[in-house]
């Protein structure tokens, strides 16, 4: 089965083209056509002579999964269900504002974190993609906007906890960041993550002033542990201090993500204690009202508690803002999509009992 070009950087692109006896500027022009000029095959690739890509196309795949998938929302969001080469599913979302063209992706086929309010981790974790697999989401993204139209923004938010796949993220990432690939500012991406201290700092380390979000979603040990079972493991103190850690070291503001969930988490009382533990930091509160999923008991609550959630967080100095929602009418929340195909994957291969 041949592989997929993706998984080349330019070094390794001009070793590719030495071996098979080509100038090495010609791993320049492959780059410009995969990441510029958005072609959609190798064929495509029509600055480069016929037989060149021939020989690379005797060798590899652009894109190596299949869209089995495609919603549209009224305002204009986009998702995308891919089935990869072992036939596994994954998503990713294409968001679009008036100023920004935000690509959301997964890092990984399912979760293992069991956030009981998720729909991407009720059917487990299978396996980690790949560098190629997650730039190939990026991609398939950019080439759903219009020509006039350009990606600004990346969120590492989709299936998966991307800090456990923090190596094939990464270099993922080089590429979207560098000067011969999109040539997006790491400030513009964004990796969220459940909160594993050890891996925060870890990616402090690399140099890259990524922004960070840390899905919070709790003021306290007892309720966080119940709806992101991890914090059993970790706590919340051990999470702050690797997010002060990160801000310390990066300089980049921490988010917080705070998804409300009605009767759980959103009382004034959560709001005070939240307000209380971050009144002293540089952060930012990212409350996201729930998006239903069928299967589990979670709603969103009614706007004026979430007023009345973020009035209180300001009392303390701190910065909160209610994510907008995009995609409403389609299967917004993640892994809903995934989780639908698999269902019915499922009921197709149930035995007929007469």
């Amino acid at each position: 089965m041949p592989r997929s070009v993706l998984e080349l950087s330019t070094a390794q692109l001009q070793r590719w083209c030495e071996a098979v006896e080509v100038p090495k500027f010609r791993a320049g022009q492959i780059r410009r056509s995969i990441y510029a000029n958005r072609i959609a095959s190798i064929d495509d690739m029509r600055d480069l002579p016929k037989p060149l890509r021939e020989k690379l196309v005797a060798e590899f795949d652009f894109f190596t999964s299949r869209v089995v998938g495609h919603q549209v929302a009224k305002d204009r969001t986009e998702k995308l269900l891919l089935e990869l080469c072992d036939g596994e599913n994954i998503e990713c979302v294409l968001m679009r504002e008036p100023d920004r063209r935000t690509v959301c992706i997964s890092t990984q086929v399912g979760c293992a974190m069991g956030c009981v309010f998720c729909a991407s981790g009720l059917l487990g974790l299978k396996r980690n993609l790949t560098r190629a697999e997650i730039l190939e989401e990026i991609l398939r993204m950019d080439r759903q906007l219009d020509r006039d139209e350009r990606l600004t923004n990346i969120v590492v938010m989709g299936i998966g906890e991307p800090l456990h796949n923090l190596t094939e993220l990464v270099a993922a990432l080089d590429e979207v960041t560098a000067d011969d690939g999109l040539g997006l500012s790491p400030r513009r991406i964004t990796i969220s993550t459940v909160g594993l201290p050890n891996k925060i700092r870890e990616l402090a380390r690399m140099g890259k002033p990524y922004n960070l979000a840390v899905s919070l979603h709790a003021p306290n040990d007892e309720l966080r542990s119940r709806l992101v079972p991890i914090n059993e493991k970790i706590g919340i103190d051990e999470v702050l201090a690797a997010a002060d850690d990160y801000f310390e070291v990066t300089g980049r503001r921490v988010t917080y993500e705070y998804v409300l969930l009605s009767g759980w988490n959103d009382l004034s009382a959560h709001a005070h204690e939240l307000g209380r533990l971050l009144a002293q930091r540089t952060a930012h509160v990212n409350l996201i009202p729930m998006n239903n999923v069928e299967t589990l008991p979670f709603v969103e609550p009614t706007s004026p508690k979430t007023s009345g959630f973020v009035e209180i967080l300001s009392q303390y100095g701190v910065v909160a803002t209610v994510r907008k929602r995009k995609g409403a009418d389609i299967d917004a929340a993640c892994g809903q999509l995934r989780l639908k195909r698999e269902q019915e994957s499922l009921q197709h291969s149930l035995p007929v009992v007469s």
